[in-house]
């Protein structure tokens, strides 16, 4: 069995250029075409946020998926669930608009279409090899993969950097 993937954050690589925001809304508009979604209403949104953290650090934020998601347990529409693949998602035509997943997530990543009024959130873009905000990081400070992987490529990251500081 295949181990799910997630959305990892190197927060060393990233510069804060707002590349993942950009791919992300246009990978959600209806054109998926940056010159066209500029002129769509409602106008497409972007489901990564990257927070600025002083003096001069870029942090990009989305969603967890949490294992035990508060948004789930919250939407008393019953509009949020969670797919085989682990990825928590809001049944747009299920959603009231009552924001109550926006007020308890611990990470405010979950947005809202005021026009629509239906939440939005990261959806790991299903339809994509890889998340749009993924592939549009020229720093690769987004990375995609599964845990373990990831998890074992730091750990030999790290191994490599404890034999370098001991001059071998």
């Amino acid at each position: 069995m295949t181990q799910p993937k997630e959305i990892f954050v190197r927060l060393d690589r990233c510069m804060g250029c707002h590349s993942c925001e950009m791919a992300c809304a246009v990978a959600h508009s209806a054109s998926q075409s940056l010159y066209a979604a500029l002129s769509e209403s409602p106008q497409p949104k972007s489901r990564i946020f990257v927070e600025w953290v002083a003096p001069d650090r870029a942090v990009p934020i989305v969603c967890r998926h949490c294992e035990d998601a508060p948004c789930m347990h919250a939407c008393i529409a019953g509009a949020i669930s969670r797919d085989d693949a682990g990825v928590v998602f809001t049944e747009q035509d299920k959603c009231i608009g009552c924001w109550t997943c926006v007020m308890v997530c611990p990470y405010g990543v979950i947005g809202r279409h005021l026009e629509e009024r239906k939440a939005y959130r990261c959806d790991r873009c299903p339809d994509c090899e890889q998340p749009a905000c993924v592939s549009a990081c020229p720093t690769q400070a987004l990375v995609f993969q599964a845990v373990a992987d990831y998890s074992k490529g730091v750990r030999q990251t790290a191994s490599q950097e404890l034999i370098s500081e001991q001059g071998e």
